[in-house]
């Protein structure tokens, strides 16, 4: 069984945990540096992408996940987690990881109570997701190793590049545990990877 890590210092990292058992993996809530190098997954949730930089930098998270993440093990970034793993921020100078090719704009789909659902059919996931959408992001450009796994109204929602994953919503918020297996299975591919 793959351990996966969500990283806790800040948004809804208890519903990823459940998520993650739901499809089958050991999750583990990352709250210190050390604890990286037990896991061979991790979760960037949601939260609020300034608040988490900010906790990131308290804890000096922030080179032990650049090297997590160039060590060939799986990211998976959702909402605030997406604009983490991205390699440009609209209107923002520096990247926070700047591990994926992927140009980001925050507060895509309006303020806290525009917040909606939507039924997203997601490449290689299915049809009919439930895509919670809560000051969602969303990608305005890929490079050209990126594949697009999912739009809303015109607009990229869900994308992956290697062993990185990155979604605008909020798939631990429903009880579709679909995008948890389908990041537990590049989990389980790249832990039997030789190093």
């Amino acid at each position: 069984m793959v351990k996966v890590g969500v990283l806790g210092l800040q948004g809804a990292f208890r519903e990823h945990a459940q998520a993650l058992e739901a499809a089958g993996a050991e999750a583990i809530i990352i709250k210190k540096v050390e604890q990286l190098n037990e896991i061979d997954g991790l979760i960037l949730p949601g939260g609020e992408s300034t608040a988490m930089r900010r906790l990131i930098d308290k804890y000096d998270f922030m080179e032990p996940l650049r090297q997590f993440a160039q060590a060939g093990k799986p990211v998976f970034g959702t909402c605030a987690g997406l604009i983490l793993l991205a390699g440009q921020v609209v209107d923002r100078e520096e990247p926070h990881l700047g591990v994926m090719d992927i140009m980001v704009a925050r507060n895509s789909f309006g303020r806290q109570r525009d917040s909606f659902e939507a039924a997203l059919n997601i490449k290689d996931i299915g049809e009919d997701f439930i895509g919670v959408f809560i000051r969602a992001p969303h990608i305005v450009e890929v490079g050209e190793n990126v594949e697009v796994l999912a739009m809303h109204n015109d607009r990229i929602v869900a994308a992956r590049q290697g062993q990185f994953l990155g979604c605008s919503f909020h798939p631990e918020l429903t009880d579709d545990a679909r995008m948890a297996q389908y990041f537990v299975a590049m989990v389980e591919e790249a832990s039997k990877k030789p190093v």
